[in-house]
């Protein structure tokens, strides 16, 4: 079954028959975390990078931000089995789109939280399609691990 994870969101399932989903990776930054032996595995859409801009939104809707999103797609994980040394990380997103004067740079400051946070819990990046100025689809299937980029029409697997 295909599941859609929408902006500010995540998604996590241990059904080999799910593909999680989400569309329109720009600025924002789209995280794949799989455990194989446990067989679990979670998407996250995070639009910006810190919630000390909004400590109230972050409360209601903690995907919004890589700094407590990324953690609680982690945390939610392992309350599902997963091993932090197994967890296959790959990443999308982090585009500059909308932002010509590169004044803003949320592409990239997403990525360095994203980074960051897995550093902090020891989990390596295993692939990446980040930066440019193209929005992505990235798509999880369940049951292998395996990451899909789709983007101006071309699909590839991210390795």
């Amino acid at each position: 079954m295909q599941i859609t994870v929408g902006i500010s969101d995540m998604k996590v399932s241990n059904n080999p028959s799910d593909i999680l989903i989400t569309y329109s990776l720009g600025s924002c930054v789209g995280l794949t975390l799989h455990d194989p032996v446990a067989q679990v595995g979670g998407l996250i859409h995070c639009m910006l990078p810190l919630s000390k801009i909004d400590k109230e939104r972050a409360k209601k809707a903690p995907c919004m931000f890589t700094d407590t999103g990324v953690p609680l797609l982690i945390q939610e994980l392992l309350n599902m089995g997963a091993q932090k040394s197994r967890l296959v990380a790959k990443l999308a997103g982090a585009a500059k789109l909308l932002d010509d004067s590169n004044t803003f740079r949320i592409g990239d400051r997403n990525k360095v939280v994203l980074r960051k946070v897995l550093w902090k819990n020891d989990i390596l990046i295993s692939a990446e399609d980040t930066g440019g100025s193209v929005a992505r689809t990235m798509l999880l299937y369940m049951d292998t691990g395996r990451t899909v980029i789709k983007s101006k029409g071309v699909e590839r697997d991210l390795e």
